[in-house]
């Protein structure tokens, strides 16, 4: 009845009259097949019939509560996908829907040659070489080993406790964010930094908004209003992008840094117009702070917990309602205030200025950032490959860089430092 109900407040009876007649079936027997062939776009109807192919064993009743907590058509089409099996070794089924949602729903890779697994236990078994974003999280410690490889990011400063426990497992780890180039540069760092810095802009704006507990002011121009206060504590890449960002939302963008170098290549990149370029000190930083209405936090160290460039202390003098975007926070945060926080409740409050610490903020843009990963990391993916680990790591004394832990023990210099090891 429930089915017969939904089919119905959505002008559909005559399908549910064909589906559960047509072939002497109740709708609830060919339920998966109903909501993914005839709710989609028909045109899809072959790519769809090939989901149902690939992932054929379904929970009814588990397709029902999704569909119940999600009403999207594109939820419910890809709803269809939906296997119990997905969820063994995850924490919830929000982790499984979270990449079919946003995508992915496997056909592409299977095509292409690849097997997938429904399961962390399975995917560890069957792999040495494991390629994640984020490092592992605690939960899947207990299928780590000496015998497993992790190209991820691990900012391992950033949670010195639970950094070491992985350490502790044995696993060989190779961080994407102190790989190195041949110009000094971060390579695999870069790409999530840019995205990061364009999205400080994006979600600093938005919280600014008064709904969203900010001041109640447009990082924009109107007329003859005066320009809203942007300020960046930092001028690496991720900085770059925000203060672009900034400038091209027509705000006065104040960008402070230790390097007069790198200050004078960004004046020769952006001008005068509306933006100011200053030695960081902490009395500039102060001053800075008074009077800005977004202030965007983007320093970084290789490989070590992010210094605390702006303390509790200089809050009390910011307007009420201003925002904070903390960029560092994977690193441990570049505010004294800073906690990490997440996409699902990103910000809070503290000294009456509004925090956005949110770790992995590239994560907002899952397939932007995907895309913009591969591409960056796949050269060095088939190194590790075809080579072996230990092979590719002696041949690239770049890849070599990212060395971060092995056999038990933390070998990136730097992170050994921050480790206090």
């Amino acid at each position: 009845d429930g089915i017969r109900d939904f089919c119905l407040s959505r002008g559909l009876g005559d399908v549910y009259k064909r589906q559960s007649n047509g072939n002497n079936k109740t709708i609830d027997d060919d339920y998966p097949y109903y909501i993914s062939r005839y709710w989609a776009d028909p045109s899809r109807g072959e790519q769809i019939d090939r989901r149902l192919k690939v992932n054929s064993k379904l929970d009814v009743e588990d397709m029902k509560s999704i569909l119940n907590e999600i009403t999207s058509p594109f939820a419910q089409e890809y709803s269809t996908l939906f296997n119990k099996n997905y969820t063994q070794g995850f924490s919830n089924k929000g982790d499984v829907l979270y990449n079919i949602l946003n995508g992915w729903d496997g056909i592409e890779s299977i095509d292409s040659g690849a097997t997938v697994v429904y399961n962390a236990a399975e995917l560890y078994k069957s792999a040495e070489l494991i390629v994640k974003v984020k490092e592992p999280i605690q939960e899947e410690f207990q299928f780590l080993s000496k015998d497993h490889t992790v190209f991820a990011y691990l900012h391992l400063a950033g949670d010195p406790q639970t950094g070491l426990e992985l350490t502790s497992t044995g696993v060989t780890g190779i961080a994407l964010e102190t790989v190195t180039s041949s110009d000094g540069s971060m390579p695999l760092l870069s790409p999530m930094s840019a995205i990061a810095g364009q999205l400080s802009v994006v979600v600093g704006s938005y919280h600014l908004l008064k709904p969203n507990k900010g001041m109640g002011t447009l990082i924009g121009s109107y007329k003859d209003i005066k320009l809203r206060i942007v300020t960046v504590i930092g001028a690496g890449v991720a900085g770059t992008e925000a203060i672009e960002k900034a400038l091209a939302n027509k705000s006065h963008v104040k960008v402070i840094d230790l390097s007069q170098k790198r200050l004078d290549e960004l004046e020769t990149k952006f001008g005068n117009k509306n933006i100011e370029y200053i030695i960081s000190s902490e009395d500039t930083i102060t001053e800075a702070l008074k009077v800005s209405d977004l202030v965007i936090g983007a320093v970084y160290v290789i490989g070590r917990e992010a210094p605390k460039v702006v303390s509790s202390e200089m809050l009390k003098d910011m307007k009420p309602g201003a925002v904070m975007v903390d960029i560092s926070i994977d690193q441990g945060g570049c505010f004294e205030s800073s906690k990490p926080t997440n996409h699902d409740a990103p910000t809070y409050i503290e000294n009456g200025v509004l925090h956005y610490c949110v770790t992995n903020m590239p994560g907002a843009v899952p397939l932007t950032a995907t895309h913009a990963l591969n591409e960056a990391t796949l050269p060095y993916i088939k190194n590790l490959a075809n080579k072996g680990i230990n092979k590719a790591l002696e041949e690239d004394e770049h890849l070599a860089n990212g060395l971060n832990i092995h056999a038990g023990k933390v070998v990136h210099p730097a992170v050994k430092k921050a480790l206090n090891l």
